[in-house]
């Protein structure tokens, strides 16, 4: 059943606010519960000897992605992203408390941590050998799978073939993975290839008719898709892998090992599924394991 756009609101707040619930911890409705903070030691020099001296952590995500990190009405970023973010900082001694959000675009994640803006970007963020050169990668800790997402009423596009004829526009985000894919698949990326900001924007074009899909990583389609309810829906498969890992500042190779061995603690202890089925399980009951990390 079609329903306003009003209505679709008011539910995805109230999916928002009843996980917040789950939490007993009174964290202000950022996704799930607040992780056990640890007491640990490290050497003098390290990027965890300071951020744990400091008590702080200056995390940079997205804030409008549902189930990855949305922007609530506590003016926090809510989803797995988020929760991942949470649990590093655990490990580092830092309570959830201490984090500070900045939102980021995939149009400036490398920028924002060449410049020291933040110290982690978390942010359905694609590992990619272009990204290495400027950054360094943790994880993986979650694999995706680019796709495309149309308006309910349409089935004129099957999967990203269907953009070959040079009749439908797609939308994608400035310095995403999604919109460099799509390209191979356009006959006139001038005319086919809309880029904004951010995804809501592209929500927005499509809803209104001013492009005909949506393109990026399946799980954040399947949030927008239940945010919106009866409005779009998937076209066909997914088409790529897209491996998302934690990025750190270039060269600090002892900060990505301990990230990297934060993320297979929290695959053994089951917070990390913890994680998935408060946030990103409201729209993929598929828990994932967490895939192998690359000590690259």
């Amino acid at each position: 059943m079609r329903i306003s756009r009003v209505a679709a609101v008011a539910a995805a707040a109230v999916l928002a606010l009843s996980v917040a619930a789950c939490g007993d911890n009174g964290d202000g409705g950022d996704g799930g519960e607040n992780p056990d903070v640890a007491s640990p030691s490290f050497e003098a020099g390290t990027t965890m000897a300071r951020l744990n001296e400091e008590q702080k952590i200056v995390v940079g995500t997205k804030f409008d992605q549902p189930g990855f990190g949305l922007q609530g009405l506590d003016g926090k970023p809510a989803g797995f992203d988020v929760e991942i973010a949470k649990l590093i900082a655990a490990e580092l001694g830092i309570p959830a408390d201490n984090i500070e959000y900045v939102e980021t675009p995939s149009s400036v994640r490398e920028e924002v941590l060449e410049q020291g803006r933040v110290d982690i970007v978390v942010a359905t963020y694609t590992i990619n050998d272009t990204r290495k050169e400027r950054i360094d990668f943790a994880g993986p800790y979650y694999v995706a799978g680019q796709h495309i997402m149309v308006r309910a009423d349409d089935d004129s596009i099957t999967g990203p073939e269907s953009f070959e004829a040079g009749d439908k526009k797609v939308c994608s985000v400035q310095g995403s993975t999604p919109a460099e894919n799509i390209q191979q698949y356009l006959a006139n990326q001038a005319e086919q290839l809309v880029l904004f900001d951010i995804y809501e924007k592209c929500v927005e074009a499509l809803r209104g008719g001013q492009v005909d899909a949506v393109t990026t990583d399946n799980v954040i389609l399947l949030g927008f898709i239940a945010e919106n309810e009866g409005e779009f829906k998937l076209a066909g498969e997914q088409f790529t892998d897209e491996p998302y890992g934690i990025g750190v500042a270039k060269g600090d190779d002892a900060f990505r090992d301990f990230i990297n061995d934060t993320l297979e603690k929290i695959y053994e202890d089951g917070s990390y599924a913890a994680a998935w089925e408060a946030t990103a399980g409201a729209f993929d009951d598929n828990t994932p394991t967490g895939p192998p990390v690359d000590r690259y």
